[in-house]
C-alpha cells in the first residue's frame, strides 16, 4: 500500500538519525515499527532502547535491540514515534496503538523527539481523528461523565465513548481503560489539553504539544521535514 511505502521512508530516514552510544526511546504503532526494523539493520554499537509499549519491546528483542528503561536510563538522547494526526507547530494527536501514556513519558524525558508520519497524517487542524484519552478502571463511567462536560466547554458535542475490540474492552499495558473523543477540530488543543489533565480519573490523553522537535513525513519518492 502506498501509504506502508511513505510509513517505510519515514522510518529509514529517522534511523539514520540515531548515533552509537545513543539512548533512543522506541514508538509505537505501524510507522515506529518500520523505524525500529530500520535502526536494528543498521547494526549501531552500544545503542540502549526504551520501548513504549510491550509491542514494541517484542520486536526489539526479536530484531537484537538492546533495552533498558526509564528506572535505568532517566534520560534518553532521542525518541522516534509516529503520530495519528500532525498539525500545525507540530501539534500532535497520538494514541491510536493504545500506548499514549508510555510514550509521552518517554518523550518527556528525551532530549530530542522526532515524529515520523505518512502525508495523510498532516492536517490544518487538529481533530479528525478521534482523541484517544487513558483513564483508569475503576469508575470510569463517571470519569466519562466528566470528560463529556469539558468536551461541551469546548464546543464538542459528542461525548467520548469507551475504546473496545472483539475482546472486550480495550486495556492499555498499564491496565487502563481508553476513551476515544470524535471532535471534528479542536480549535484551543492547549486549553483542551489542560482541562482534560484537571479531570480526576484522566490518567493520561493523547494531544501532544510542545514536544516534537522535528517531523520527518515520509512521501512517494522519499521524505519532508518539517519544523515547529
Amino acid at each position: 500500500m502506498m501509504s506502508d511505502i511513505q510509513k517505510k521512508h519515514a522510518g529509514e530516514a529517522a534511523a539514520l538519525r540515531v548515533e552509537p552510544g545513543m539512548v533512543v526511546g522506541l514508538g509505537t504503532g505501524s510507522t515506529a515499527a518500520w523505524f525500529v526494523r530500520a535502526l536494528a539493520a543498521r547494526g549501531l554499537a552500544d545503542l540502549r532502547c526504551v520501548p513504549t509499549s510491550e509491542a514494541t519491546a517484542e520486536l526489539a528483542r526479536d530484531l537484537g535491540l538492546p533495552l533498558t528503561t526509564l528506572e535505568d536510563t532517566p534520560r534518553l538522547d532521542l525518541t522516534v514515534d509516529g503520530a495519528d494526526e500532525v498539525g500545525p507547530g507540530l501539534a500532535l494527536i497520538k494514541g491510536g496503538g493504545a500506548a499514549l501514556l508510555r510514550e509521552k513519558l518517554v518523550w518527556e524525558a528525551s532530549a530530542r523527539c522526532i515524529v515520523i508520519a505518512d502525508s495523510a497524517k498532516v492536517v490544518p487542524v487538529l481533530g479528525a481523528f478521534p482523541l484517544p484519552i487513558e483513564v483508569v478502571a475503576f469508575g470510569h463511567k463517571t470519569t466519562a461523565n466528566r470528560i463529556a462536560d469539558v468536551l461541551t466547554d469546548h464546543d464538542i458535542a459528542m461525548p467520548a465513548r469507551v475504546r473496545s475490540a472483539e475482546r472486550g474492552l480495550v486495556r492499555t499495558d498499564g491496565g487502563n481503560l481508553i476513551y476515544d473523543a470524535k471532535c471534528g477540530a479542536i480549535h484551543d488543543p492547549a486549553r483542551l489539553a489542560d482541562d482534560l489533565k484537571l479531570i480526576t480519573g484522566v490518567v493520561e490523553h493523547g494531544l501532544f504539544l510542545d514536544l516534537a522537535d522535528e517531523a520527518i513525513i515520509g512521501g512517494d519518492d522519499g521524505v519532508q521535514t518539517l519544523f515547529p
